[in-house]
């Protein structure tokens, strides 16, 4: 058994000043003001449009995301509807073979310190839980019949795709106090990231 912490990996090429630049090109078509784009020009107009809710015109740009998270997150994160999704599937992963190292890889709750009875109690458990797993594999389960006593704690890996407008909404639900605390853990990291690789469009956003 293996346990690993949640991540993610920005699988877009995030270049902020041509993701603005294509923005205003679009958007300066509603206007036909496509003479007044500089050099300088694409940071206040996308700024302008976010002010203003005109966020239909981001729509166009997109950034793609692999998140790596437990079972139970990756359920609400494809509650987002205007996005595309690829995920692990449980159903032809079978856990026993040696390219998933014949173990099940758990994510690592962060709200139990390593130390408490909690996190034992959940150590001990998901332990079970694996030679239960592998009981049932040997005994000529399919993965897909035997992916029913796998736990919410499964490591899954998800490809996520968002035009930067979704992304703004999620970020908005996600890293609010009221939001899971494993979805905040994965959710404000990516968000100070791409604050930093994308100027203006996540600006106003705090978590």
């Amino acid at each position: 058994m293996k346990i690993i912490h949640a991540g993610y990996i920005i699988l877009s090429d995030c270049n902020g000043d041509d993701i603005l630049k294509s923005i205003e090109r679009i958007g300066r078509v509603c206007y036909k003001s496509e003479n007044k784009i500089s050099n300088e020009s694409a940071r206040e107009f996308v700024s302008n449009l976010i002010m203003r809710g005109h966020e239909s015109v981001i729509e166009h740009e997109k950034i793609t995301v692999k998140i790596i998270c437990d079972r139970g997150i990756s359920h609400e994160i494809v509650r987002h509807r205007l996005a595309s999704y690829s995920q692990e599937s449980t159903r032809y992963c079978n856990y026993s073979q040696d390219r998933f190292g014949n173990e099940i890889t758990l994510i690592k709750p962060c709200f139990w310190d390593d130390k408490s009875e909690k996190y034992k109690i959940w150590k001990e458990t998901m332990e079970e839980v694996e030679k239960a797993y592998f009981k049932l594999i040997n005994e000529g389960a399919k993965p897909e019949e035997a992916r029913s006593i796998l736990p919410n704690s499964l490591k899954t890996e998800i490809i996520v795709t968002m035009n930067l407008r979704e992304w703004r909404h999620y970020f908005k639900l996600r890293t609010a106090k009221s939001a899971h605390p494993q979805m905040r853990e994965i959710s404000i990291a990516l968000l100070i990231d791409l604050k930093k690789q994308i100027p203006i469009v996540f600006d106003d956003i705090q978590p």
